[in-house]
């Protein structure tokens, strides 16, 4: 069991607009809750899809993007307790393998929508390595900002399917929240991707 996570020495949103500093063209899923939140403070893209009320759905919705859009990457963001919601998600990905996708785990240790409570990933269920068992050819634990630096590149452009843990500070931050009308999220989406006459 982890009692270090509140002193992680990555935060989660100077990781997130690392991140997305040279996203390019670059489609983005955020998972529900601090995900979402963390993305949208880094900046509120149209070509963000931040997931309201859908735990543990935001790599099945990030497969979907990649194999539509095979000619652009896809970047799913999204905590440990998201992801831990839709494992099943992590072998369809492997056993589609859509080279454009990377997943990067925003591993806190914590639910922190619901309180701070511990996820499995404090009592040493290690994602990175479910994901590798999968058969994810790109896998890597993430714990401080020379690791940060190396897989930078690999997030953006490595050829996937590729799947990041990064290990972040356990803190409780303030809420910068996207728009919550999922038809406006949706339209907005979709006319940045596929142009106006969509």
């Amino acid at each position: 069991m982890s009692a270090s996570a509140e002193s992680f020495p990555l935060r989660r949103r100077k990781v997130v607009a690392a991140i997305l500093a040279e996203r390019g063209d670059m489609l983005v899923v955020a998972g529900l809750g601090s995900a979402a939140w963390d993305v949208t403070e880094a900046e509120d893209h149209p070509l963000n899809f931040p997931l309201w009320g859908a735990m543990g759905g935001a790599i099945a919705m990030g497969l979907g993007l990649a194999l539509a859009q095979a000619g652009r990457r896809t970047l799913v963001l999204s905590g440990d307790g998201d992801i831990l919601m839709g494992l099943g998600s992590l072998a369809t990905v492997a056993a589609a393998a859509p080279e454009n996708l990377a997943i990067v785990a925003l591993d806190n240790e914590r639910y922190g929508e619901t309180g701070m409570q511990e996820t499995a990933t404090a009592r040493g269920v290690d994602l990175a390595a479910v994901a590798r068992s999968c058969g994810f050819p790109l896998v890597a634990t993430v714990r401080d900002t020379a690791g940060l630096a190396a897989a930078l590149p690999q997030i953006r452009t490595g050829r996937g399917p590729a799947f990041f843990t990064i290990k972040v500070r356990a803190e409780t931050l303030p809420l910068v929240l996207p728009p919550k009308d999922g038809t406006v999220l949706k339209l907005r989406f979709r006319k940045a991707l596929l142009g106006a006459e969509a």
